[in-house]
């Protein structure tokens, strides 16, 4: 009777493990599949970002070659601007002094020439306020 009960108990642990094997090997096949999908489809992806990050290098060249030619373009507008300034900015300035200074001439010999209180000090008159003119160099200055 003892090898009756080992014997059946002994089918039902061979059939569980059948089950369980079988069952393994279905989970085996399904995962190679898969993976074989997998590589079937990366593969191609791989191939395709290589492609992309080889062009992505060919227009990074062309844009560092842009660069460098607007850095030339730069400094060569730079030194045109100072060149230009030195070569028309003294001359512009003496004919502005020039311009001014005559017409600080014709501005006096149009005034009258009144013995008024005030005749050293002149004054614009503003609406609704006075502004006083411009100080004379040295007045109030180095004193003390």
């Amino acid at each position: 009777m003892a090898g009756l009960l080992v014997a059946v108990f002994w089918a039902i642990l061979v059939s569980f493990l059948a089950v369980v094997l079988v069952r393994l090997a279905q989970t085996l096949r399904a995962a190679t599949k898969l993976v074989t999908g997998v590589t079937e489809r990366a593969v191609p992806l791989l191939g395709e970002a290589s492609a992309t990050v080889r062009s992505a290098q060919s227009q990074l060249e062309k844009v560092d070659t842009i660069a460098s030619d607007v850095q030339e373009v730069t400094s060569n507008a730079s030194a045109l601007s100072t060149t230009v300034s030195s070569v028309f900015g003294g001359p512009l300035v003496k004919v502005a002094s020039f311009g001014y200074g005559v017409r600080r001439a014709l501005g006096r010999e149009q005034q009258p020439t009144g013995g008024t209180a005030d005749s050293g000090r002149r004054s614009k008159i503003v609406p609704g306020r006075t502004v006083p003119g411009a100080r004379r160099a040295g007045r109030g200055r180095g004193r003390g």
